[in-house]
């Protein structure tokens, strides 16, 4: 090999040119043009595939909530009973999955790099549209996987890291700056009001939401009403797992206020949910 030496001891013309070309802040576009087999959907075979259900998210007056149950089905099976699906995306966001699991977990892992990556490279934050915007990119680049069934489809929810600008538009924001955006399989982008839901119970979840939801309710009682949604949703749709008392295994919920993206405990999902549990040993239809 010939070059000089200087890029930690590997000759310069031992290194890809895509690695040495000046792009943009995105890290989804430089791994496509240097690694486009490491993308998302890429080199997924035909065999059946864990998918992933059901996402709720809502505002409250300290921010927004995000919950996830734990149940990854494969057809008829129950592949997992703890898949997470819900993650903190970077400081004042969380993102949460539904569909082709394995897909859409290396989307987040992308997605949270792709933050990372931006942040260093151009020396800002991202909007919170911003950040809706990428993930949209990101979907749409899956659109060919998701024709053949291999569909993706997250929702995101945040605040804006460092408040919103005197004349910026605050989209759908709660009382707490919380905004919800949810995605089509084509990468579309739409902002909700209030609360939303996606995976195969989002209907009964949504349903759930449209009874306890409230603009004024604090960080607990916004986490209340959703691990309630996700139980009403397990109730009517078997992709959907309820808490499992047995196991200890309960939702993973997300809470991001001005203060940060913060994942409660189990042990504090799990109080919830047993306090949940027990309120429908009376009353079974909530």
């Amino acid at each position: 090999m010939t070059g000089r030496p200087d890029l930690g001891g590997w000759p310069v013309s031992a290194v890809p040119a895509a690695y040495l070309t000046p792009g943009t802040g995105s890290f989804a576009d430089f791994l496509a043009r240097a690694e486009p087999h490491l993308l998302p959907g890429q080199g997924t075979g035909a065999a059946p595939l864990p998918h992933g259900t059901t996402i709720v998210a809502l505002t409250c007056a300290d921010g927004v909530v995000m919950a996830g149950d734990r149940r990854a089905t494969m057809g008829n099976l129950i592949a997992q009973r703890d898949i997470e699906k819900v993650f903190v995306a970077d400081s004042h966001s969380v993102v949460g999955i539904a569909g082709t699991a394995g897909i859409a977990v290396e989307m987040v892992r992308l997605f949270q790099l792709e933050l990372e990556h931006y942040e260093k490279i151009e020396g800002v934050r991202l909007s919170l549209d911003g950040k809706a915007n990428r993930l949209a990119s990101m979907i749409r680049g899956n659109l060919g996987a998701a024709l053949q069934g291999l569909a993706v489809v997250p929702l995101f929810a945040g605040v804006e890291a460092d408040g919103i600008a005197p004349g910026a538009d605050a989209g759908h924001a709660g009382p707490g700056g919380g905004r919800i955006f949810s995605y089509d399989v084509a990468g579309g982008r739409y902002e909700e009001h209030d609360y939303y839901s996606v995976g195969s119970g989002s209907m009964f979840a949504r349903s759930a939401l449209k009874k306890r939801y409230q603009a004024s309710a604090d960080l607990a009682s916004a986490v209340r009403a959703a691990v309630e949604a996700l139980y009403d949703a397990a109730d009517d749709d078997s992709a959907t797992g309820g808490p499992d008392l047995t196991r200890r295994i309960f939702p993973v919920v997300v809470a991001v206020t001005a203060a940060g993206a913060v994942r409660w405990s189990d042990q504090a999902v799990g109080a919830v949910a047993e306090a949940v549990v027990a309120g429908r040993m009376l009353h079974p239809g909530g």
